[in-house]
């Protein structure tokens, strides 16, 4: 599974942006796609994920009501709407994806095999 990650820039607080993740492979069976941030001197954390296979949906507690993951399978394609931002959201945005995930796993980094390259998100006060 390859994937292309696109979407950062830099934003006020409050803005808004959309996150695009397109994935190119194998996406059947219990194919997650998530993403995860990490901001400098941070550990990569999670941030959000969807499955494919019956579509549900899991949030970071530091991003839910605020941002919103949705996929089109048809286009293998994840998205994440990122409302409301604030300066803390300020990171690098990895996608990720992941064809056999487990679902308690599904927030772990190390689930997942296959990492887009990053896009950096920037959002100033």
């Amino acid at each position: 599974v390859q994937l292309q990650a696109s979407g950062g820039g830099s934003v006020q607080a409050g803005e808004s942006l959309r996150l695009s993740c397109a994935a190119s492979g194998r996406t059947f069976g219990r194919f997650a796609m998530g993403w995860f941030r990490q901001a400098p001197g941070k550990e990569r954390e999670f941030v959000a994920a969807i499955m494919w296979s019956g579509g549900s949906i899991y949030y970071s507690d530091s991003v839910k009501g605020r941002f919103t993951i949705s996929g089109d399978r048809a286009k293998s394609t994840v998205y994440l709407q990122m409302n409301s931002l604030k300066p803390e959201d300020t990171a690098i945005y990895y996608c990720a994806a992941e064809p056999r995930i487990i679902t308690s796993s599904i927030g772990v980094p190390s689930a997942y095999d296959h990492w887009g390259q990053g896009t950096l998100v920037t959002v100033s006060s």
